[in-house]
């Protein structure tokens, strides 16, 4: 795909959210089946997940820990991202080019052993190793706008507000 043809494709989409903003929202959704043991099957477009413990809570390493998730997640965005900003700019990223997520956690937190220990991600780094022949201007208004329309990583550097809800079926 080359900045023609991706503007092509986004041109009338982005017109049709400016004569109507509020067609621009939309909805993500997951949903999980609680399983066996400690785990939540979860449904996503390529598929069931099994999702369980990390093994440094506890787990056996052969399901699928959402905290490594949230990392693969971060990449697909970050990596699709990068992708549709380099066409935009005409930047050639050649196969190779590589997308890297890394967090930080104490699981002393989520284990409940160490009150002062935050349960969650306390560090996460974003790093791109590319296959390129752009200069070092293209290539950091490549990572700046890169980093700015990210949705993960925007997600993730302001969060949004949550909200936790529960119902009961009935017996």
């Amino acid at each position: 795909m080359n900045a023609d043809e991706l503007r092509a494709i986004q041109a009338p989409i982005k017109q049709r959210y400016r004569d109507d903003p509020q067609a621009a929202w939309f909805t993500v959704g997951a949903e999980g089946q609680l399983g066996e043991g400690i785990s939540c099957k979860v449904d996503t477009a390529r598929g069931l997940v099994d999702a369980g413990l990390h093994p440094v809570a506890g787990g056996s390493g052969l399901q699928a820990c959402s905290g490594d998730m949230l990392m693969e997640a971060l990449v697909a965005c970050a990596g699709v991202t990068m992708r549709a900003v380099a066409i935009s700019l005409g930047i050639e990223l050649r196969e190779g080019s590589k997308v890297r997520a890394e967090g930080d956690i104490d699981s002393r937190g989520t284990l409940g052993i160490a009150k002062d220990a935050p349960v969650g991600f306390q560090r996460i780094r974003l790093s791109f190793d590319l296959e390129t022949d752009a200069t070092p201007e293209q290539l950091a208004t490549l990572v700046k706008l890169t980093e700015r329309y990210c949705v993960i990583f925007q997600t993730l550097a302001h969060p949004p507000q949550l909200t936790v809800a529960h119902h009961v079926a009935a017996a």
